[in-house]
């Protein structure tokens, strides 16, 4: 798959099931089966009889099941004996059915549901409804209306749920799934350097991978995250020479963090401005994509955000490596890029002196957030000496009792293993927060700035063990 396509959501086709209406039913199972299309559902729709009758099993005591233990049955059920018998799943099935088809559009013999399917499905989904006599004709986007989102999750390792947990991009958005994640591993690991802790990590993502232990399995799917971030701190370890603290096992091959506090903080302050950048070229796109070239010059999250900063990060360089060109040439970029971003917001308000004053506080905001943001990734280095000083006090304190007799050695192991698990719980703990925390609100604030609706598309499985027509493959998001 080229990248460009890889970094956007799975493209979507508004679709409109076509079938004769004898056959809605069947068809209505065979995109159930499918779980690839989201159909649109009638607004206040009246409960139909297997609705009433769930109800009223309901509120007789019967244990309710959730919607993903319904599953449809192949012919029309007896829905008084469904009742009878308290087949709940059944039930909850024929009630989603009953409301999908309640959507339908109906013209003599013939029923019509839209609705929104991912482009690569349109022909797999097409083929089986050929089966029941039915089409999905492939229709024009409504005008106004953006489609569902989908992000790809397909593949063994996925992010995708760092970008879902903060919120769903607008369907013009790019997919920052994987640079998010890959930045996120990194940042954990510049706070988290060490190579024991870094294996320590990749064990429990081994663990995790293979659903052990089964009271974790429904957090598997973040294994990559511990994974990613068990190879990124073993890589900071190394850097810093860090076995379980600084037991001299291995050398140190870039800077001792707490012999070069300093250089570490600039580094970590360095690295974050480049991951701001970036964030601002993205957010640049996304404005471009979501309005135009309008919005996306002048927003202050696109292209002028984007040279405002860059001009910032330009003339703070040229001062520190006293460059007097480099900070010239920075200072002219930001002073061009702060009135178009100025512009952009003026354009967002009422207009006169309201929307003025309404500029200069907003502008105000910019200038500061833009300073403190940068300067936040400090807390790389602030959390990654405070995990190096803790692994120290340990180390210290195992080799100071090692020296004192068999008692102590004893003493030494016990305090080296408890110290080891305190310090590496508590610091795992607080880096994954604070990387995290660097993630949503200094990058994906400048990357998104509209929420898009997550593609929620209908699956109900078959009761019986396999479809009519063979196996049923399930939809991937590609």
């Amino acid at each position: 798959m080229p990248w460009p396509e890889a970094m956007t959501p799975v493209r979507m086709h508004r679709v409109a099931v076509v079938v004769p209406q004898a056959a809605l039913r069947d068809a209505l199972v065979r995109i159930a089966e499918e779980g690839c299309v989201e159909l649109d559902r009638a607004e206040e729709a009246a409960p139909g009889p297997a609705a009433l009758r769930l109800q009223r099993l309901r509120g007789q005591g019967t244990e309710p099941e959730s919607t993903a233990s319904a599953v449809l049955a192949a012919t029309v059920p007896d829905l008084d004996l469904l009742e009878q018998r308290r087949s709940m799943a059944l039930l909850a099935g024929e009630a989603q059915l009953e409301e999908r088809a309640e959507g339908a559009v109906r013209h003599g013999e013939v029923a019509a549901l839209a609705g929104w399917c991912p482009a690569g499905q349109v022909a797999r989904v097409g083929a089986r409804l050929a089966a029941a006599g039915g089409a999905l004709v492939p229709l024009p986007s409504p005008p106004g209306t953006d489609p569902p989102t989908l992000l790809r999750t397909g593949g063994p390792v996925s992010f995708t749920p760092l970008v879902t947990t903060y919120g769903t991009p607008a369907y013009a958005d790019l997919d920052p799934s994987w640079p998010a994640g890959v930045a996120y591993v990194a940042m954990f690991g510049i706070m988290f350097g060490d190579v024991g802790h870094g294996a320590l990590l990749l064990l429990g993502a081994l663990a995790l991978r293979l659903g052990r232990p089964r009271r974790f399995a429904r957090l598997r799917r973040l294994w990559p995250f511990l994974a990613g971030a068990g190879a990124a701190a073993m890589l900071a370890g190394a850097a810093y020479g860090e076995f379980f603290g600084p037991t001299g096992l291995l050398p140190v091959l870039w800077l001792s963090p707490l012999d070069s506090p300093a250089r570490l903080l600039g580094a970590a302050v360095l690295f974050g401005a480049g991951l701001l950048a970036l964030a601002h070229a993205a957010g640049a796109v996304n404005r471009v994509r979501e309005g135009g070239w309008g919005t996306g010059v002048y927003a202050a999250s696109g292209c002028a955000g984007l040279l405002f900063y860059l001009g910032l990060a330009l003339a703070g360089a040229g001062l520190l490596l006293h460059r007097p060109p480099a900070a010239v040439a920075g200072a002219a970029l930001a002073g061009a890029g702060l009135p178009l971003v100025a512009y952009g917001l003026f354009r967002a308000t009422a207009g006169g002196g309201a929307g003025l004053a309404e500029t200069v506080v907003r502008l105000f905001d910019v200038i500061v957030r833009t300073g403190t943001n940068t300067l936040s990734f400090a807390r790389l280095a602030a959390f990654g000496l405070t995990h190096a000083a803790l692994a120290d006090l340990v180390w210290r304190g195992t080799t100071g009792l090692a020296a004192r007799g068999a008692a102590g050695v004893m003493g030494a192991v016990l305090l080296f293993v408890v110290g080891t698990a305190v310090s590496f719980g508590l610091e795992a703990l607080v880096a994954g927060v604070q990387a995290l925390r660097l993630e949503f609100y200094e990058l994906f604030s400048r990357l998104f700035e509209t929420e898009g609706r997550p593609f929620r598309p209908w699956h109900v499985p078959p009761a019986e063990p396999a479809d009519r027509a063979g196996k049923v493959v399930p939809c991937s998001p590609g």
